[in-house]
């Protein structure tokens, strides 16, 4: 019987050290970093909503949208419906995802509401259609994507398709297409026709924006290499690049031969000069290449070829 104490005991240890794993603080520095940072993509929201897009009747979508709506057809500040529109997604975040990202949504959500009010009486930067709905989506999606970037939202459209996906059989992109385009459309029958197709060109820009703030402009891209030269192509890859590479043994299963594999991180403008590399060594070696939205640790960094 003396045993079962410590059982429990060791059983209790266990769940605290995971409770530690699992809630482990940011610092301080990086807190300061992730305030500052969600603080900057917040305010470039509201510029672009304020200062581009609400004046020339053009929407972004999701919570977004539906509140640039409602704010022309009431009157009320815009600020208004995108804290009261978000705050269910708030506590559904905090639910799915956690503390840290409901918190951060909850902070980028007041900066946006207060931004877009105090923006509110200033005039539209240009009354050019074109130029307010590319230059507002350019902008609307640097800050955007700088507050996903940084562990926050500024929607509520994306938490709720995670909570519909998991009940209906389509992925989170196809859901948030589906309200999207539900949502850009019904500009129509508020504003006009044209302004629902400035608010599509608005919304196209701003996400691909968002895709080059989250992922960098110095997009890398991962390399895998199967031959019978890895040793010299590795040698090349090292001296002709300044690339750091990995070797891993591998196996074909159809034929059971043991040959080397070759693992190396590059970026998009040194990709032509690898395959070079790896043409001139062998012919027939395999090579694919595929994108990467982040590298970090490790020896990424470029050395100097001498």
């Amino acid at each position: 019987m003396s045993g079962i104490p410590n059982a429990n005991l060791n059983e209790q240890q266990k769940e605290v050290l995971m409770e530690k794993i699992q809630h482990k603080g940011l610092t301080t520095s990086k807190i300061i970093q992730r305030i500052m940072l969600i603080t900057i993509g917040a305010a470039l929201m509201a510029v672009g909503l304020e200062i581009f897009l609400v004046p020339n009747h053009v929407i972004d979508g999701g919570i977004v949208g539906i509140s640039i709506m409602l704010s022309y057809l009431t009157g009320w500040k815009l600020g208004i419906f995108i804290f009261i529109l978000n705050i269910p997604f708030f506590f559904i975040g905090y639910k799915q995802i956690g503390k840290t990202f409901a918190l951060s949504t909850l902070y980028g959500i007041i900066i946006l509401s207060i931004g877009t009010t105090l923006l509110h009486p200033v005039p539209a930067f240009t009354q050019d259609i074109l130029l307010a709905t590319v230059f507002g989506g350019i902008v609307l999606g640097i800050g955007v994507g700088m507050v996903i970037r940084y562990g926050g939202s500024l929607d509520g459209t994306e938490i709720l398709a995670i909570l519909f996906n998991k009940k209906l059989p389509f992925s989170v992109g196809e859901i948030i297409m589906f309200f999207n385009l539900f949502i850009l459309g019904s500009a129509g029958f508020v504003f006009s026709w044209d302004r629902a197709m400035y608010s599509l060109i608005a919304y196209f820009v701003a996400y691909k924006t968002i895709d080059i703030t989250i992922t960098g402009l110095d997009e890398s891209k991962s390399v895998w290499i199967i031959s019978d030269n890895s040793k010299e192509i590795g040698e090349a890859i090292m001296n002709r690049l300044g690339r750091g590479v990995t070797y891993i043994n591998g196996e074909g299963a159809y034929s059971g031969d043991h040959k080397k594999v070759i693992f190396c991180v590059i970026n998009r403008l040194e990709e032509a000069k690898l395959k070079e590399i790896v043409t001139e060594s062998d012919e027939n070696a395999f090579l694919a290449v595929a994108d990467i939205a982040e590298v970090r640790g490790g020896r990424f960094k470029k050395r100097d070829i001498h």
